[in-house]
Parts: C-alpha cells; structure tokens; sequence
C-alpha cells in the first residue's frame, strides 16, 4: 500500500541528533552529540530507595490513574520553589504537570495556533522545539541571533511584518541549545516590552537553568510578566533525570485551563509513579545544595573540555564558553565545509552534531555543537585529537 502522510509530518524530518543516535551504539565512537545529563549527575541510589518506599507504602496510588493537571504535592513543592524565584503568581498563573518541557511546546502550539500562524523562533534553535512546531503547519520564522541571545531589532522587524498572524515568540534565555548564550536582563526586558507591545505570547524555555557554572544568575523573563504574557516551560530531565519525563508549565489562568484540556485529548496525565518519586526527592532533599553538587560537576566538565578545544582545536574554530547548560557551540574557520567535516569526523569515529539541524530549514552554516556532560575525559582528550586530524586533513 502506498501511504500517504499528512502535510503536518510529511514535511518534518527525522531529528538529526536521534539519527545520530544509531552510529553512537559503536562502542569505537565517541560522541559529542548527546542532549542528555551526565550519568555521574544521576542520584541513582536515592531514587531506587524513594522507588522501593513508593511500591512498599503506596503501590496502588502510583498505578491508578491521576489528575490531568498533576500529583498536588509536586504542583505545590513547583509552585513554592517559582514563588521564591518570583516566577509563579497566585494571583495570575496556574501551573500544571507535563510529559518532559517538550510537551510544552506542543501543548501550547496546539492550543493558540491554527495552520499558518507565525511562530518566531530564535535561530539556530532546539531541533525538538522547532519539529513540534513544524507538527501544527505553523509558518516558522527565525531570528537572528548573537553572542548574548536573539536580535531585538530583527524581533521587532519580524513582529512588524507578520502582525496579528504571530502567535508566540519561542527562546532558550539561559544557556541555550545549541549556542550555549545566556541572555543578559537588559534583553530580556525588551524582549518582554516588544511582547506587551504586540500582544503576543512569550514560550519561556528553561531547561537548563540550575546548571549554572560560572557568572551571576539572571531573573527569568516571566518575573517581568504583569500582563499575563509569558507561558514558562520547566523540566526536571536535567537536574534528576530525563527518562522520567516530569515537565511543568507555568502560565496565565485562563490559557494553562485550555492547555489542560489538550493534554487530556494527548496523555491523560502523566505518569503518576514518576512524579510522585520526584515530589518524594524534592521532599527528603537540601534541594540547594543538590544543585550545588551538579554545577560542580558540570563545571569540571566544560572546564576540561574548553581546555582540550584550546589545545587542539583553535587553529580550526571558535567558541565562546558556556556559563551553563549542556553544550559548547564551534564556529569552523573559513575554508572547512561544516557537513564535509561532519561527516569526515563521524568516519574517523567522532560524532558531532551538525549546525544545520538547528536551522528551520536545514540551512548550512559553518558551525557544529559539541556535548561536554557525558563523554569521560579520556573520550574528550582523543575527541578533540581526533576532531583537530579531521580538520587539518579538510585544510590540506
């Protein structure tokens, strides 16, 4: 039979990074294209304690169903913490339990976007955001972006040409897949002005926040929102661990109802067991301190990794550091192909991510991201050895 796809997938392609995936099973590979926490971050003995505690105590209140908008205690010990970070108001927001931060994006895509509405989204970005935005047949339109985040006049520019088809503005503020940026306050208050300005909704995603490594932390943009503007997407993938796919959303009243009702025609709920282990960790947890000992060891990693690139690769990139998240973004110098030397590494059993799958159409540009939370330090000595071989020989 000859199938026939939907326009809304047809046009979406397979995530580069989860391709990318199937050549990192060879044990010989060392890869640098992971989106994922260090395993050394994972508090496995904790949670296999809290796991046995919940099957002993509770068995049953974990594997009937749940509410749609979550487990009450983890909602509460959610909106404490944001109400310290003036992230949650009382009076204005709601918030409720999600599938991962990805369920976010498309809940709310789903719930304020019709085909042909306009999505702007700082470029390049998360390839699972844009490929759940591309699902709704929206009209996604990048903006430039810097060192320090998106391009406020090209937003204003965007935002002036499109009008009323603008739907909402999409951005990574702290540590940013894949650029690693962080976005200073003075841009994110503009950002937030342009949005009260044009009426339109800001999706704050924040994956990566408490994995700060060096320089000061800056206020969320939802902490500006007296309008009820900014939708807030959390997660607890990187700080706990992203097989359990406990995600939150904060956002003004009347919109997290509509969300709600999406997510009971998507899942239900989710899973009950999973966010009652990470309410039982937040519970028994110095959740400050916690968040201590991962920056330490996030900032040993992208220490030594920066230090290895210094070493090897700067005849052939540049890169600023991260003061955060997961990832080093490389620009290549003139004169080396950026898929040519992909490919080239990914032969030579390095595998990088290439800058292209970032972009909203596949454009090419001359960069690639590199992950510094998983591979050990014996991997990232011979990667960068390995990856400076691959672009000497593209030079010759």
């Amino acid at each position: 039979m000859e199938y026939r796809f939907a326009d809304r997938i047809s046009k979406v392609s397979p995530s580069a990074i989860r391709e990318l995936f199937k050549f990192t099973q060879d044990p010989e590979v060392i890869s640098f294209a992971a989106g994922s926490p260090s395993q050394e971050a994972f508090p496995v003995e904790e949670l296999k304690e809290i796991a046995n505690e919940i099957f002993s105590e509770m068995p049953y209140g974990v594997l009937k169903y749940g509410v749609s908008e979550g487990y009450e205690p983890l909602r509460q010990q959610i909106k404490d913490a944001m109400k310290a970070e003036k992230t949650f108001r009382e009076e204005a927001d709601n918030l409720f339990i999600t599938s991962g931060a990805q369920q976010v994006m498309d809940l709310l895509t789903k719930t304020i976007c019709n085909e042909h509405d306009v999505v702007l989204s700082e470029e390049p970005a998360f390839v699972g955001s844009l490929n759940t935005f591309k699902t709704y047949n929206v009209d996604l339109v990048g903006v430039k972006v810097g060192a320090d985040g998106m391009d406020i006049d090209d937003l204003e520019a965007k935002l002036e040409k499109y009008g009323d088809r603008v739907k909402f503005i999409y951005t990574i503020p702290n540590f940013q897949n894949p650029m690693g940026f962080t976005m200073p306050i003075e841009k994110r208050k503009a950002l937030y002005d342009l949005a009260k300005k044009y009426q339109v909704i800001v999706l704050e995603d924040n994956p990566y926040g408490k994995l700060r490594t060096s320089g000061e932390e800056v206020a969320n943009i939802k902490t500006f929102d007296d309008e009820g503007l900014v939708v807030y997407a959390g997660t607890f993938s990187k700080i706990l661990a992203p097989g359990i796919r406990v995600g939150y959303v904060i956002g003004p009243e009347k919109l997290i109802a509509k969300m709600i009702v999406g997510k009971q025609a998507t899942d239900v709920h989710t899973s009950l067991f999973a966010q009652v282990l990470a309410s039982k960790f937040i519970e028994r947890t110095n959740m400050p301190e916690y968040f201590k000992s991962l920056q330490a060891i996030y900032r040993k990693k992208v220490d030594f990794m920066s230090e290895q690139i210094d070493k090897y690769l700067l005849d052939y990139v540049t890169y600023n550091k991260p003061e955060g998240g997961l990832f080093i973004w490389c620009q290549l110098k003139d004169g080396i192909d950026m898929q040519a030397f992909c490919k080239k590494a990914l032969e030579n059993k390095v595998a990088v991510v290439p800058g292209s799958s970032f972009m909203i159409d596949g454009q090419n540009i001359n960069s690639f991201r590199l992950n510094f939370s998983n591979p050990s330090d014996e991997d990232i000595v011979k990667g960068m050895q390995l990856l400076a071989k691959t672009a000497e020989s593209m030079i010759k």
